[in-house]
Protein backbone atom coordinates (compact mmCIF):
# COMPACT_ATOMS: atom_id res chain seq x y z
CA UNK A 1 0.00 0.00 0.00
CA UNK A 2 2.80 2.43 0.92
CA UNK A 3 4.47 1.81 -2.46
CA UNK A 4 1.19 2.33 -4.35
CA UNK A 5 0.46 5.59 -2.51
CA UNK A 6 4.03 6.72 -3.16
CA UNK A 7 3.21 6.88 -6.87
CA UNK A 8 1.27 10.08 -6.10
CA UNK A 9 3.70 13.01 -6.38
CA UNK A 10 3.51 15.55 -3.56
CA UNK A 11 5.14 18.71 -2.40
CA UNK A 12 7.19 18.68 0.79
CA UNK A 13 6.34 20.79 3.82
CA UNK A 14 7.58 21.48 7.31
CA UNK A 15 4.56 21.80 9.59
CA UNK A 16 5.39 23.72 12.75
CA UNK A 17 3.78 24.91 15.97
CA UNK A 18 4.82 26.33 19.31
CA UNK A 19 4.42 23.98 22.27
CA UNK A 20 2.79 25.08 25.52
CA UNK A 21 6.25 25.52 27.10
CA UNK A 22 7.29 27.82 24.22
CA UNK A 23 9.67 25.56 22.32
CA UNK A 24 9.28 25.10 18.57
CA UNK A 25 7.94 21.77 17.27
CA UNK A 26 8.06 20.69 13.64
CA UNK A 27 8.31 17.80 11.23
CA UNK A 28 8.48 16.99 7.53
CA UNK A 29 5.02 16.34 6.08
CA UNK A 30 3.92 15.40 2.58
CA UNK A 31 0.37 14.44 3.64
CA UNK A 32 -0.75 18.04 3.11
CA UNK A 33 -3.64 19.26 0.98
CA UNK A 34 -5.94 22.17 0.40
CA UNK A 35 -9.46 21.49 1.64
CA UNK A 36 -11.56 24.59 0.96
CA UNK A 37 -11.20 28.06 -0.54
CA UNK A 38 -14.19 29.55 1.28
CA UNK A 39 -13.34 29.47 4.09
CA UNK A 40 -9.65 28.86 3.32
CA UNK A 41 -8.91 25.48 4.93
CA UNK A 42 -5.98 23.07 4.68
CA UNK A 43 -5.38 19.62 6.14
CA UNK A 44 -2.50 17.35 7.00
CA UNK A 45 -2.01 14.14 8.95
CA UNK A 46 0.35 12.87 11.64
CA UNK A 47 1.01 9.33 12.90
CA UNK A 48 -0.79 8.56 16.17
CA UNK A 49 2.52 7.33 17.60
CA UNK A 50 4.39 10.58 16.81
CA UNK A 51 6.07 12.20 19.82
CA UNK A 52 4.83 15.55 18.40
CA UNK A 53 1.11 14.63 18.39
CA UNK A 54 0.30 16.14 21.80
CA UNK A 55 1.98 19.46 20.95
CA UNK A 56 -0.01 19.84 17.72
CA UNK A 57 -3.26 18.79 19.40
CA UNK A 58 -2.78 21.46 22.08
CA UNK A 59 -1.58 24.20 19.70
CA UNK A 60 -4.01 26.93 18.67
CA UNK A 61 -2.05 27.61 15.49
CA UNK A 62 0.37 25.96 13.10
CA UNK A 63 2.31 26.93 9.98
CA UNK A 64 2.75 24.98 6.76
CA UNK A 65 6.13 25.86 5.24
CA UNK A 66 6.14 24.60 1.62
CA UNK A 67 9.78 23.85 0.87
CA UNK A 68 11.75 25.09 -2.09
CA UNK A 69 14.13 22.81 -3.95
CA UNK A 70 17.07 24.49 -2.20
CA UNK A 71 15.69 23.39 1.20
CA UNK A 72 16.11 19.64 0.70
CA UNK A 73 18.55 19.44 3.63
CA UNK A 74 15.87 20.87 5.95
CA UNK A 75 13.36 18.27 4.83
CA UNK A 76 15.82 15.53 5.73
CA UNK A 77 16.70 17.18 9.03
CA UNK A 78 13.05 17.48 10.10
CA UNK A 79 12.29 13.90 8.98
CA UNK A 80 15.11 12.53 11.17
CA UNK A 81 15.29 12.30 14.95
CA UNK A 82 17.31 15.50 15.28
CA UNK A 83 17.25 17.01 18.77
CA UNK A 84 17.46 20.63 17.60
CA UNK A 85 15.67 20.67 14.26
CA UNK A 86 15.42 24.46 14.25
CA UNK A 87 19.19 24.99 14.48
CA UNK A 88 19.39 25.39 10.67
CA UNK A 89 17.32 27.73 8.53
CA UNK A 90 16.13 31.27 9.14
CA UNK A 91 13.21 30.92 11.57
CA UNK A 92 10.94 33.53 13.11
CA UNK A 93 7.75 33.47 15.10
CA UNK A 94 4.82 34.14 12.77
CA UNK A 95 2.11 36.67 13.57
CA UNK A 96 -0.26 33.87 14.59
CA UNK A 97 2.14 32.10 16.94
CA UNK A 98 3.80 29.36 14.87
CA UNK A 99 7.40 29.22 13.59
CA UNK A 100 7.82 30.26 9.95
CA UNK A 101 10.79 29.56 7.69
CA UNK A 102 12.30 32.13 5.32
CA UNK A 103 13.00 31.11 1.72
CA UNK A 104 9.99 28.81 1.23
CA UNK A 105 7.77 28.66 -1.83
CA UNK A 106 4.79 29.35 0.39
CA UNK A 107 4.11 29.79 4.08
CA UNK A 108 0.55 29.33 5.34
CA UNK A 109 -0.15 30.55 8.86
CA UNK A 110 -3.18 28.73 10.21
CA UNK A 111 -5.56 28.68 13.14
CA UNK A 112 -6.17 25.13 14.32
CA UNK A 113 -9.79 24.26 13.58
CA UNK A 114 -9.98 20.56 14.44
CA UNK A 115 -8.15 17.29 14.79
CA UNK A 116 -9.54 13.80 14.83
CA UNK A 117 -8.40 10.21 14.68
CA UNK A 118 -8.38 8.65 11.22
CA UNK A 119 -6.94 5.13 11.16
CA UNK A 120 -3.38 5.16 12.51
CA UNK A 121 -3.11 8.95 12.06
CA UNK A 122 -4.53 12.19 13.40
CA UNK A 123 -6.03 14.48 10.78
CA UNK A 124 -5.47 18.20 11.42
CA UNK A 125 -7.53 20.95 9.78
CA UNK A 126 -6.52 24.60 9.88
CA UNK A 127 -7.98 27.86 8.63
CA UNK A 128 -5.45 29.91 6.69
CA UNK A 129 -5.20 33.33 8.32
CA UNK A 130 -2.21 34.63 6.37
CA UNK A 131 0.03 33.42 3.57
CA UNK A 132 3.12 34.50 1.67
CA UNK A 133 4.57 33.07 -1.52
CA UNK A 134 7.67 33.32 -3.66
CA UNK A 135 8.25 32.15 -7.21
CA UNK A 136 10.78 29.44 -6.36
CA UNK A 137 11.15 25.87 -7.67
CA UNK A 138 9.35 23.53 -5.23
CA UNK A 139 10.77 20.41 -3.63
CA UNK A 140 8.78 17.34 -4.70
CA UNK A 141 8.53 13.76 -3.43
CA UNK A 142 7.61 10.74 -5.58
CA UNK A 143 8.23 6.99 -5.21
CA UNK A 144 10.31 7.45 -2.04
CA UNK A 145 12.67 9.97 -3.67
CA UNK A 146 13.00 13.74 -3.77
CA UNK A 147 12.39 15.21 -7.23
CA UNK A 148 12.54 18.44 -9.20
CA UNK A 149 9.63 19.98 -11.04
CA UNK A 150 9.77 18.91 -14.69
CA UNK A 151 8.83 20.57 -17.92
CA UNK A 152 5.46 22.23 -18.30
CA UNK A 153 3.03 20.15 -20.35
Amino acid sequence: MRHALGRFATGVTLVTCRAADGHFVGLTVNSFSSLSLDPPLVLWSLRESSPHRAAFQAATSFAVNVLAESQLHLSRRFAASEKDRFHEGEWSLGEHGAPVLAGCCTVLQCRSVSHQAAGDHQLFIGQVLQFAEQNLPPLLFHSAHYRRLGERL
